[in-house]
């Protein structure tokens, strides 16, 4: 009896080595990340790039409690249930809260407009997130920009800074317009204000 050889199966190049395969993003999410690698290269070229922080400074957690705290409770005054963010000058949340009767969403909301604008603000120059809004509304790059992991576009952030350097930013979500957010992130911001380094600043 004539013996058949066994069959002969495709192997990828990573099982052939004895490594994973290599998994390939899609197209359009390649060209979305060249695009706002693009977008931030240019601007680390302007003179902005300057504000980026330079040092370890850090923003104490019982002060990004008690603005996370004044933010909500100053929107709840009005009558808006709100979320509240602070981020760290990586983006990395240090204190969230959710207001009571502020819907689930706004707790995305109120990071990712924080995250915003600790990520953005000290490379394109703003220290309020409704700024940075106008400022790229001009760029015709910026919906590429957006769809960014964590981007939110919409005002309602504000950077705290010490010693001039962005440390930390306070986002809001759930009042009626981004304007009211960022009005009660910058009653987060003052309530603690006097107690960073001297040249700590409200935002422009």
């Amino acid at each position: 009896m004539t013996t058949r050889p066994p069959p002969v199966r495709a192997v990828s190049a990573g099982h052939a080595t004895g490594q994973s395969p290599r998994r390939l993003r899609p197209p359009t999410i390649r060209r979305t990340l060249r695009v706002g690698a693009g977008l931030l290269a240019g601007a680390i070229a302007s003179p902005a790039s300057a504000q980026v922080q330079a040092h370890d400074h850090t923003l104490p957690l019982d002060l990004a409690m008690e603005a996370a705290r004044e933010a909500v409770q100053a929107c709840a005054a009005r009558g808006w249930p709100v979320s509240a963010a602070v981020v760290d000058a990586g983006g990395v949340v240090r204190v969230q809260l959710k207001g009571d009767r502020s819907t689930i969403h706004t707790r995305d909301s109120s990071f990712r407009k924080a995250y915003t604008q600790i990520t953005l603000g000290p490379v394109f120059g703003f220290d309020r997130l409704s700024e940075g809004v106008e400022k790229l509304r001009a760029n015709p790059n910026a919906p590429a920009l957006a769809t960014l992991p964590d981007i939110l576009l919409l005002g309602g952030a504000v950077t705290v800074r010490a010693n001039d350097e962005p440390i930390a930013a306070i986002g809001v979500g759930g009042a009626p317009g981004g304007d009211k957010d960022e009005a009660c992130a910058a009653a987060g911001l003052a309530k603690i204000a006097d107690r960073l380094p001297s040249s700590a600043r409200a935002p422009r």
